[in-house]
Order: structure tokens, then sequence, then C-alpha cells
């Protein structure tokens, strides 16, 4: 895997600010948030469920923008785009597949932080 996100820990850091505790559950609330949001985006895709989609992009992207996750942000613009434009194409498709790879990079460096 790629590590990615260099500032990341400092981010988390600063929000904690020196809470060891609060630390810890931050990031695995970012953790869990990722995974989450691979679930439910392929869920809705599998489905073909506009809205699971767009219900999960929208309770996410608060985190994202937070955490500086910019690729996954431009990334599910993209998805946003392409269902609305084409619906649910081999173009979906394939930015699905690459959307799942980025949230494996990010959930990896993101887990590298809970060791």
């Amino acid at each position: 895997m790629i590590k990615l996100y260099p500032e990341l820990n400092q981010k988390i850091l600063e929000i904690a600010d020196g809470d060891e505790e609060f630390k810890v559950e931050l990031t695995k609330a970012i953790h869990l948030g990722l995974v989450e949001l691979k679930t439910v985006y392929s869920e809705g895709h599998a489905e073909q469920d506009e809205v699971k989609i767009q219900q999960i992009r929208h309770k996410l992207k608060p985190t994202l923008s937070m955490f500086e996750f910019e690729d996954l942000i431009v990334e599910m613009q993209n998805g946003k785009e392409i269902v609305e434009s084409e619906g649910f194409t081999d173009h979906f498709s394939s930015h699905v597949g690459q959307l799942n790879h980025l949230l494996d990079n990010a959930i990896y460096n993101v887990s590298l932080l809970l060791k």
C-alpha cells in the first residue's frame, strides 16, 4: 500500500490537543467512517441505489474535508457526475473500482496510526 496523507497524523494531534484517549477514538472514528463509506457505496452500486450513495457521500464528506482526503472527495464528485449524467453504466462501475482502490489506501494509512 502507498503511504499517503502526510498531514493526517498532525491534523489529528492538533484536534486531540494532547488527549491521547481522544486521539485514539478520533482515529478509530475516521477509520470506521472510511470503512462504512466503502461498504455502503459498494452496496449502493450493487443495488443501483442512487439515494444510498448520495446519503453516505453527504454523511462522510465533512470528515473527508476536515482531514484533507482530497483524492476521495474528487473521486466521489466524479461518481456523482457520472451517475447523474449516465446512470449506473460501466463508466460508473470503473469509478467505483477507482474509489475502492483509493479507500483501501486511505483505510490502510489510517490503520497505521492505530498501531
